[in-house]
């Protein structure tokens, strides 16, 4: 017979103590608000286990009882896997688990428990002399586990990879309760299958992180940063190619934005003062680091050449630390000068890199077909093919009316145009319970089967984030 809410929150507190338990409604609100406050369910409770031993105890006496958990780090994930699906399930916070075990900057690692802010696991590396490049706009709150378990891009993916090629091993619970110590720091282990992999990117419904090993790398000695005035994607894509033949693995990032978000942010004074080199349709943002010893200006020589090739017909270099961040500001701002401008409909997609100009004209002209006067606001990782591809509602039109009618059309249009060009449906925001529907729609019937065995495997009572990701 299932637990009644009294029982779960009565049952929870003697295994972790009063203070580790939140059973009332009116206080889960920042477990329950997720950024863009799509769900709205409430939880049976929340129970923010101190120890690994405590989060075993929890996930043995979930499996015992057929009480969903929902594994949640700093809850800034955009597609609901860390919040309730049905409102009977037990969050289970890992903040408190925010130890950094070590740093060994000979070995290049870093062992963090899953409750690590991001930004404290930077300050950590840089400490040591060393970076852990993973960046991100929410990285003052979002945490290891959680990025992790949604494979986080984020903006440096072009010279280090995703979470995944940043993840070394991990240690997670299993849903019986059992402790799988993965922290391997090998970078050649070739004993069988990479069940490292597996969880790393599964959203919490194959086992909870709990801990993870992951990969340092130098510091630079500097970075080189540059605003260019582009004429649209195209070229965008013609200026990308030429900067990897000339600058190799050391361009870091390749950014672009449209004119639009600029006008956005100046109207909504975000940003103190314009950091482009004068108006224009669209703008990248790249950067290179440079290490120790290493030859400085070469971005400079690079975009030179550039212009040379009327490539581009402004650019602007930072010149300080405070001209960079001004930069990079104006990029990791754009999601959140959206909702100042009232309703907007998001996609996170990914196409192979020569067909992201083709995505941008295309699901831009989809969206003028059906709804006039909206604002394609595409924006993102050129880089590596993710495109944020977010419609702002038309200037004057009521916001919950707009979302009613064009969620759902402009949702069905991007995809398809995705899906034409072999894109992704998701590129680092994952699955959770947003696009569970759509996955069932666009993924290979045999890849669902293998996910859903691992998933009966691993997760027979299906304890571990129920609903999420596998329809």
């Amino acid at each position: 017979m299932p637990l009644s809410t009294a029982d779960i929150i009565a049952q929870l507190t003697t295994l972790v103590g009063p203070a580790a338990v939140i059973g009332a409604p009116e206080q889960m609100g920042n477990y329950l608000n997720e950024p863009r406050k799509r769900f709205h369910k409430s939880a049976a409770a929340i129970v923010l286990p101190a120890s690994i031993t405590e989060v075993q105890a929890v996930v043995r006496w979930a499996n015992e009882h057929g009480v969903g958990l929902i594994p949640q780090g700093g809850n800034t994930g955009l597609v609901g896997a860390q919040v309730p699906l049905r409102g009977d399930e037990v969050i289970i916070s890992l903040t408190r688990l925010d130890t950094i075990r070590s740093v060994d900057p000979a070995a290049g690692t870093m062992t963090a428990e899953a409750g690590v802010i991001l930004e404290n696991a930077h300050k950590a590396a840089e400490a040591q002399g060393t970076i852990f490049p993973l960046w991100l706009a929410s990285q003052g709150s979002a945490r290891i586990g959680g990025l992790l378990s949604s494979n986080a891009g984020g903006v440096n993916v072009l010279t280090y990879g995703n979470a995944r090629e940043l993840t070394m091993g991990v240690e997670a619970v299993l849903a019986d309760g059992r402790l799988y110590q993965g922290l391997n720091s090998l970078k050649k282990d070739n004993t069988g299958y990479d069940l490292k992999d597996l969880l790393v990117g599964a959203e919490g419904t194959l086992g909870i992180i709990t801990a993870a090993t992951l990969k340092l790398f130098p510091k630079p000695e500097d970075y080189e940063t540059c605003l260019v005035n582009i004429a649209g994607p195209e070229a965008a894509l013609t200026l990308f190619q030429l900067l990897r033949e000339r600058l190799g693995g050391r361009l870091n990032a390749f950014e672009i934005v449209p004119a639009l978000g600029l006008d956005m942010q100046l109207r909504h004074a975000m940003l103190d003062r314009d950091p482009t080199a004068g108006p224009s349709p669209w703008y990248a943002l790249i950067e290179i680091s440079r290490m120790a010893g290493g030859q400085s200006g070469l971005l400079q020589a690079a975009i030179e050449t550039a212009f040379e090739r009327n490539l581009i017909d402004n650019a602007v270099l930072a010149e300080s630390l405070s001209d960079r961040t001004r930069m990079w500001a104006f990029r990791e701002q754009m999601s959140e000068v959206q909702s100042k401008e009232g309703a907007s409909i998001k996609h996170d997609v990914s196409v192979p890199i020569a067909a992201v100009p083709q995505l941008i004209a295309e699901g831009s002209a989809a969206a003028e077909r059906l709804f006039p006067g909206i604002r394609p606001v595409p924006f993102g990782h050129m880089g590596d093919g993710n495109i944020h591809f977010n419609f702002s509602q038309p200037v004057g039109a009521d916001p919950k009316a707009f979302m009613a009618e064009a969620d759902e059309k402009l949702h069905g249009a991007i995809y398809e145009i995705v899906l034409k060009l072999g894109g992704s449906i998701s590129a680092e925001h994952g699955i959770g319970q947003l696009k569970i529907d759509l996955l069932a729609q666009v993924k290979d019937p045999v890849a669902l089967d293998m996910m859903r065995s691992i998933k009966t495997a691993l997760d027979p009572k299906g304890i571990l984030n129920p609903g999420k990701m596998l329809p």
